[in-house]
């Protein structure tokens, strides 16, 4: 069972929310793979890393953002390989909803379809004539 799913079930048991562990969950996630560079304010750090607080690319189409995260862009290291389609979605769910910024939540189901759109993406730029 993931550590999610036993949040969820504790939850259950203690009578709190499952969203509120998910959204738990996903600021644990955030501050152990995301916080050193995006800070745990959200603030970035200035010509470095940039803010996710206020930013239109973390409030806007969650596929987008989502890729991002999946392929990494520029200094940001991809994370395909490393969450899973339930941590990645407490992740960004975690940062949509963050810093003041107002969007909705990413689900496991979203992740995956991004997953499988950007591998194929990516099949598809490898295949290239000579």
């Amino acid at each position: 069972m993931t550590f999610a799913y036993r949040l969820a079930a504790l939850a259950l048991a203690a009578g709190v929310a499952a969203p509120a562990i998910a959204l738990a969950d996903g600021k644990s996630q955030f501050n152990d793979n995301c916080s050193a560079c995006h800070q745990v304010t959200g603030k970035g750090v200035k010509g470095a890393f940039p803010a996710l607080a206020g930013s239109p690319l973390v409030q806007g189409d969650p596929q987008l953002l989502t890729t991002t995260v999946l392929n990494g862009r520029a200094g940001m290291p991809a994370f395909k390989d490393d969450l899973s389609d339930t941590d990645l979605s407490a992740i960004l769910t975690y940062v949509r909803s963050s810093w003041g910024n107002k969007a909705p939540p990413v689900k496991p189901a979203d992740v995956a379809k991004a997953r499988v759109a950007a591998k194929a993406g990516a099949k598809a730029r490898g295949l290239q004539a000579h």
